[in-house]
């Protein structure tokens, strides 16, 4: 296996490891070069561009009525990894949208494999009750490999990765550790009572929840890498390395000095694990702690998560865009089709990935002939 690093030196020489040779994207290769340059905040000859929105696979539901529970059609692996197919050859994949199917068990999957405890299943999320109560539940916290949503996990991940050899790629699944599986573990709003009440409890808490976090990313990227297959998760940006998504969505409730204090170092010891960084900066709320995650150095690139309503246009948000380019990071932005143009009028296209929501075909070539011509 060659150095798993980044940057372009480096490219080629990974290239002859990951060729995936994928009969779904021909242009792999060249899409992944835009990639690496854009970890690098550089340009080849134009900025990568997905053509999906952020979160966009949770729009819609898919229930037919086979299932007893809502659970038992997540835990259908068969049927989980047929929908997916079913649309393999038939959609375009144009710009770096990749073929890429990732087991997916909801946000709280990590919590509940610690807790050893049950997730309840809606039609697009899952979500686990708080399991720590008291200080004694802390014990109870750690890597239970009995579980059966990690059992399930591993049998998603080998049943995609005997299935996907030329066709598409595998992901890892949703992975969030720290202080945000504390806040599923304990709830929120007991968390945020307990950073003024006792934050030694906090402290121990967290580092619980990060302990098993790294051992378990490491296993996940074993069997991917065994296979041949590139680091790559639900945001759909690869890595011939790693790549982890670093998030901390409860900042978006707490005060600088408390996320300095207790989120700020754990997500320092997670990037200092992976080769490639993107961290999830959602919302305006998380975005209050915007100038401590640009000088950590080992985040590659931020991905802005505007909101929804008011908050959604992407106008608004060019200066502080503007700064985080400024800082030196690539920048992930979701925007609307008619968006696009004023955008790009008003913006250096230096180190920005575009996630731009179109689905007519003629439409993506138009813009990917227009981001030709950005400079």
């Amino acid at each position: 296996m060659p150095p798993l690093g980044g940057g372009m030196e480096i490219f080629m020489e990974e290239l002859k490891f990951y060729d995936l040779e994928l009969e779904t994207k021909p242009d792999f290769v060249e899409c992944m070069k835009r990639i690496y340059a854009w970890y690098d905040g550089e340009i080849l000859d134009r900025v990568p561009v997905r053509f999906s929105a952020h979160n966009e696979e949770y729009d819609s539901s898919d229930a037919d009525g086979k299932w007893n529970s809502l659970k038992e059609r997540w835990f259908d692996t068969e049927y989980q990894m047929g929908h997916f197919v079913s649309n393999l050859y038939s959609h375009p994949w144009l710009g770096e949208t990749f073929p890429m199917y990732f087991p997916n068990l909801g946000p709280n999957f990590f919590a509940a494999v610690l807790a050893n405890c049950e997730l309840e299943f809606g039609e697009v999320t899952s979500w686990c009750e708080p399991q720590i109560f008291e200080e004694g539940d802390i014990d109870k916290i750690y890597f239970h490999p009995e579980s059966e949503y990690y059992q399930k996990m591993i049998e998603m991940m080998n049943y995609a990765l005997a299935c996907c050899e030329h066709k598409f790629m595998v992901g890892y699944t949703d992975m969030h550790p720290s202080l945000d599986c504390v806040a599923a573990l304990r709830g929120t709003q007991t968390l945020c009572m307990d950073m003024y009440d006792d934050p030694e409890l906090v402290e121990k808490m967290v580092q619980k929840c990060f302990e098993p976090f790294l051992p378990m990313m490491d296993h996940f990227h074993e069997m991917l890498k065994e296979r041949k297959q590139l680091s790559v998760s639900w945001m759909n940006i690869p890595s011939y390395g790693t790549m982890h998504i670093p998030s901390c969505d409860l900042g978006a409730m707490i005060s600088k000095e408390f996320f300095n204090e207790i989120s700020l170092p754990y997500v320092k010891r997670e990037v200092e694990h992976f080769t490639h960084n993107i961290f999830h900066l959602d919302g305006k709320g998380v975005a209050n702690h915007v100038d401590e995650i640009i000088r950590i150095d080992g985040i590659q690139a931020i991905q802005w998560v505007q909101g929804v309503g008011l908050d959604k246009k992407i106008m608004q948000w060019v200066p502080f865009i503007k700064k985080i380019q400024g800082a030196g990071k690539s920048v992930v932005v979701d925007l609307a089709p008619e968006e696009l143009e004023g955008f790009l009028n008003v913006m250096d296209p230096q180190g920005i990935y575009l996630c731009v929501s179109e689905k007519d075909v003629g439409q993506q070539k138009k813009i990917i002939d227009r981001l030709l011509r950005w400079k």
